[in-house]
């Protein structure tokens, strides 16, 4: 046990750390309350009453299923032998399930600078899983390589799902909007940090948000709201930006979407009567709604963000083409091979529309009805998906860039252009083990990130020294809104011009234009989208401005619920 100390809300008493003395832990410390369908209250307090947070607090409520299947699909494709990956099903599923709660907004923080008058960097992590599943308290994210590169660690909890996001008209009755209840516990979590880090030895003023896939993405949303505003000084995101994302609360912009009420109504359907008031709706059983979520895998996927007028007053897309998010410092890129994880289930080059299958003149006609006559064969050529032989594996590379590579050079290019320093990298470090098919895939940077790899897919000498680098330039960011240093090879910053990227793999080297022309055409596509959505809003003198949207993709964004 630690040293007592105090905060706003009373004395607190960390651990400390097993693996190195020098740090202290500080887990489940209430940042906020939550209560079902409403914005988020203030923390408990209990004053000089010392409470002991050596411990994580509940996670926030979710479904499982998804996240099995992602860890199960990772394992088949990292070519480890049958009895290896045997072993690892039945020791993850001998593990007790995590305690969850709906009350589950809980902070955690490891410093080793408690007690000393020369503030540290503050690195605020935000945890993936496509806003349905996860949590701050992850075994990857709680690891000292960052904290012993000179920074204080924050994770935290946010509520997921139809508990973080769902949409419905009774609730929107009762407090004026619906919806981006996971957005606004991100906020509380970030004026927390504003309140409270100084006494960890964290400077307030220097804040970095770093988070990968929904975590990436939900950094692009607090871009894009002004209630963040002051609360962060730089960004890095990995692979994830929300400028996909059009959903609107009470209107459907785009042919083939629907509105998130419309979708919240029908979701609790079948649990309620359709009169029902919000204070009846808040005594549905948690579980009934975990069951539904399961059942309608179809609607899950529309539980995201939205914009209201007061959260957000527009698409996070449109935020980031109008060079109107904050003027911080960014670092944001992806990975080589992030569609090897999805392509199973969405079985197309697209997310826009999954099940792009049949004869060839079927998938090329499907393909242009996405993206027009001409763009859709430049990026059938530039795939190589020519044939139905050599068409699964191009499409399999056109989805990661879809999903993920052509959102992070969006918001990088505008950022950019408003003159903010700027960063990108392309990770490209595959598993070593022989006939492994997944490639540099969604999330393998996160261990580099955090020094965190497992016994079963350990690191080499090589990754080792990876894995030092990338955390240099990750608290080197953090510390100066530079990754640059002494004995690092040197990051260019990005320029729309220069289209700069650097490679992070055993070798690290930069780069011009990686996937320039791909990234080109899907970019041209998204500017499209983004623009139509904005020209529907304006143009419809029924649409209420001041309503929360999300676009969702033809249906599509169900299968990012396997995201981690």
């Amino acid at each position: 046990m630690a040293e007592p100390i105090r905060i706003n809300q009373g004395i607190v008493l960390g651990g400390i750390d097993r693996d190195n003395s020098e740090i202290q832990v500080f887990n489940g410390i209430p940042y906020a309350s939550a209560s079902r369908w409403a914005a988020p209250g203030d923390p408990p307090q209990w004053g000089a009453v010392a409470r002991d947070v050596r411990t994580y607090g509940p996670e926030c409520i979710q479904s499982r299923r998804n996240i099995d299947g992602f860890f199960n699909r990772i394992l088949d494709g990292t070519g480890l032998p049958w009895w290896k990956r045997t072993a690892a099903r039945r020791l993850i599923s001998a593990r007790p399930a995590p305690a969850e709660a709906e009350d589950c907004l809980f902070i955690n923080v490891r410093s080793g600078n408690v007690g000393h008058k020369q503030l540290l960097p503050v690195m605020v992590w935000i945890h993936g899983g496509a806003h349905q599943a996860g949590s701050g308290s992850n075994d990857l994210y709680q690891a000292n390589a960052l904290v012993e590169n000179g920074v204080v660690l924050v994770t935290f909890n946010y509520r997921l799902g139809p508990f973080g996001y769902l949409a419905h008209p009774a609730l929107t009755e009762e407090a004026g909007t619906s919806g981006n209840y996971g957005l606004m516990d991100q906020v509380a979590a970030l004026r927390w940090v504003r309140a409270n880090i100084r006494t960890f030895g964290g400077d307030p003023d220097n804040v970095t948000l770093f988070g990968e896939s929904a975590g990436a993405q939900s950094i692009s949303e607090l871009m894009a709201t002004h209630y963040a505003d002051g609360l962060y000084h730089k960004a890095i995101l990995e692979s994830g930006t929300s400028s996909y994302n059009a959903l609107y609360r009470n209107d459907a912009p785009l042919i083939g979407s629907r509105s998130a009420e419309d979708v919240g109504t029908e979701f609790l359907s079948s649990l309620t009567d359709q009169t029902v008031t919000a204070t009846e709706l808040r005594r549905i059983p948690a579980a009934s709604i975990i069951a539904r979520v399961e059942a309608r895998q179809d609607l899950a996927g529309y539980f995201l963000p939205v914009v209201d007028g007061k959260i957000l007053t527009e698409t996070v897309g449109a935020t980031i083409r109008a060079g109107d998010a904050p003027k911080v410092p960014v670092l944001a890129g992806y990975n080589a091979d992030e569609g090897t994880l999805f392509y199973g289930s969405i079985r197309s080059p697209t997310i826009l529309r999954p099940g792009i299958t049949g004869t060839l003149d079927q998938r090329e006609q499907e393909l242009a009805e996405v993206f027009g006559e001409n763009p859709a064969k430049a990026l059938q050529a530039l795939y190589s998906m020519d044939s139905e032989r050599s068409w699964d594996a191009g499409a399999m590379d056109m989805l990661g860039d879809d999903l993920f590579g052509v959102h992070m050079r969006f918001l990088s290019k505008a950022n950019a252009t408003a003159g903010r320093p700027t960063w990108m990298y392309f990770f490209t470090r595959t598993t070593p083990t022989r006939g492994q098919t997944i490639g540099a895939y969604h999330g393998s940077e996160i261990p580099f990130v955090f020094g965190s790899s497992s016994t079963l897919l350990p690191m080499s000498d090589k990754d080792e020294r990876l894995a030092r680098t990338m955390q240099a330039y990750w608290t080197n960011f953090a510390r100066t809104g530079d990754p640059n240093g002494e004995h690092l090879p040197p990051w260019p910053p990005y320029t729309p011009a220069g289209d700069e990227w650097l490679v992070l793999d055993h070798e690290i080297f930069s780069v011009n234009g990686i996937r320039a022309r791909k990234l080109d055409i899907l970019e041209e596509h998204l500017i499209d989208r983004i623009d139509a959505v904005s020209r529907a809003t304006e143009a419809d003198p029924e649409f209420d401005a001041t309503l929360m949207t999300t676009l969702p993709v033809s249906g599509g964004e169900d299968h990012l619920a396997d995201s981690n």
